[in-house]
C-alpha cells in the first residue's frame, strides 16, 4: 500500500484546508510561538505554523509517517511517540500544543489530554471527532490499524463534546469553543439534530492558561454555531 494514499485523497486534502482556514479566522496569538504538533501525520498541517515563524516540534505515532515528515520538513524536530503508551518521556514546555485530528484515534484520550496539558504553557488547540449527546461519555470504537491515518492500536473513541470540555477544564483554567465552524460538512451547525453514527462529526476546542477576550469564543457548549466568515 502506498504510504501516502491515506493522506492524498481529495476529501482528506479539502478537510485539511477547511480546518486550517478556520483556525486562521479565530485571531489567536499564533505567530512566532514555540509549537508542539501532536499526531502530525506526514506534516499536512506543519507549514501553517512554519509560515508564521513558529519553532515547531512534531510528534507522530507511526514510524513510516515520521520518515515522510522528516523528508518534507528537515528543519522540524520530529519524533516518534504513541500517546497511548503507558510511559511517555517529558518533552519540556511549549507555548502552543496543536492536536487536530488525533484524540479520537486514541484508546486513552483522558490520559492524552493530561499529558498534553503537562507540555502546554499557554494554548492547547484541539479538534476531534465527537458523538452527539448531552452526557459526558468517551464512546470507544474500533478503527483500522492498517490505515496510516487511523489508530495505531486499532482502538479509538468518539467522545461527546461534554466529555471533552470537562476533561479540558480539569487541566486548564479557561476552555472555549468557537462560535463558528469550518466550511465542511463534518462540522455541524445544529447540535440538537443528531446525525447517523456512520457520519463523522467534529468539534474544535481552545484551552488556555489565561483568559481570552474574543467575540469568536464562548465558554460553554453552543447548541448552534455558524460558518466562519
Amino acid at each position: 500500500m502506498d504510504p501516502l494514499s491515506s493522506f492524498a485523497t481529495d476529501h482528506y486534502q479539502r478537510h485539511n484546508s477547511r480546518r486550517l482556514e478556520h483556525l486562521a479566522t479565530l485571531s489567536l496569538d499564533l505567530a512566532g510561538r514555540k509549537v508542539l504538533e501532536v499526531g502530525a501525520g506526514i506534516g499536512d498541517h506543519t507549514s501553517f505554523f512554519l509560515d508564521r515563524g513558529c519553532r515547531v516540534t512534531a510528534l507522530e505515532g507511526r514510524l513510516e509517517n515520521v520518515e515522510i515528515l522528516k523528508s518534507r520538513f528537515p528543519s522540524v524536530e520530529t519524533s516518534w511517540l504513541d500517546l497511548d503508551d503507558d510511559e511517555i518521556r517529558h518533552l519540556g514546555r511549549f507555548e502552543i500544543v496543536y492536536a487536530y485530528g488525533v484524540l479520537y484515534h486514541l484508546a486513552e484520550p483522558r490520559r492524552a489530554i493530561v499529558r498534553m496539558s503537562a507540555w502546554c504553557s499557554d494554548l492547547l488547540l484541539l479538534e476531534t471527532c465527537v458523538s452527539f449527546g448531552i452526557e459526558a461519555a468517551v464512546n470507544p470504537v474500533a478503527e483500522d490499524a492498517t490505515d496510516r491515518s487511523q489508530s495505531v492500536r486499532g482502538l479509538g473513541c468518539r467522545p461527546t463534546r461534554r466529555w471533552v470540555i470537562e476533561v479540558l477544564r480539569s487541566q486548564f483554567a479557561h476552555v472555549y469553543v468557537p462560535v463558528t465552524q469550518p466550511w465542511h460538512q463534518e462540522f455541524p451547525l445544529d447540535w440538537s439534530e443528531p446525525r447517523s453514527p456512520e457520519e463523522l462529526t467534529r468539534a474544535i476546542f481552545i484551552a488556555s492558561r489565561r483568559p481570552i477576550e474574543s467575540p469568536l469564543l464562548v465558554g460553554e457548549l453552543p447548541d448552534r454555531q455558524i460558518r466562519a466568515g
